[in-house]
């Protein structure tokens, strides 16, 4: 059976590698900080947000218990505030990847949830800091209270990116009741082939 955040991963392989700059917008328990961290390697950068501290403390064990620590930054930041105002300018066009994994903190308080305004907020930001040929990955779940109104919402802001700016595509298990889903968006090349003058 495929586990969609396997396939987010193998995603973010394709485009992030050695020397990368990614972003986890929601820490969480850091499987993916952890994942990006290793990727990039000790010459690369990756950011994380989460607005819970359990989250950040947990994230940051893991990640010096495993070495790879010292190219990631963590900040106690909600991922819809302006990103400008906790990573340098400079990489804004220039993040290879970005991954969201929604819901709740696993093992933590499950009344703190996601939410849909806040990250189509984050994923609008996303996008605007993604360099060309980058990619978003967005984990969703319905099985949660507020889950499936987010996923609907994420869903519809998703469908409505310009085809001739982004690769926006969805994998779902039909066949079960309330299986997460994955939504992969990729930033197509915008620079327009030169015209040759007759």
């Amino acid at each position: 059976m495929i586990n969609f955040l396997q396939l987010a991963h193998f995603y973010v392989r394709k485009i992030l590698s050695r020397g990368g700059v990614a972003i986890d917008a929601t820490v969480g328990n850091g499987n993916d900080t952890l994942f990006l961290a290793k990727t990039v390697g000790e010459v690369g950068l990756v950011y994380g947000f989460d607005i819970q501290e359990q989250a950040i403390q947990v994230t940051k064990e893991r990640l010096e218990n495993e070495g790879q620590a010292k190219q990631v930054q963590l900040f106690l930041y909600p991922h819809q505030q302006p990103w400008s105002m906790v990573l340098p300018k400079s990489l804004k066009g220039n993040i290879d990847a970005v991954m969201f994994n929604l819901g709740y903190l696993p093992h933590g308080d499950q009344s703190i949830i996601t939410k849909p305004v806040s990250t189509i907020s984050a994923c609008q930001q996303a996008l605007a800091w993604l360099k060309p040929r980058g990619l978003v990955t967005i984990m969703l779940y319905t099985g949660h209270e507020g889950g499936e109104e987010e996923a609907e919402k994420v869903l519809a802001w998703s469908r409505q990116l310009s085809a001739d700016r982004y690769s926006v595509v969805l994998h779902q298990r039909l066949n079960r009741t309330h299986a997460p889903m994955l939504v992969v968006i990729n930033k197509l090349d915008d620079k327009k082939p030169s015209q040759k003058k007759s």
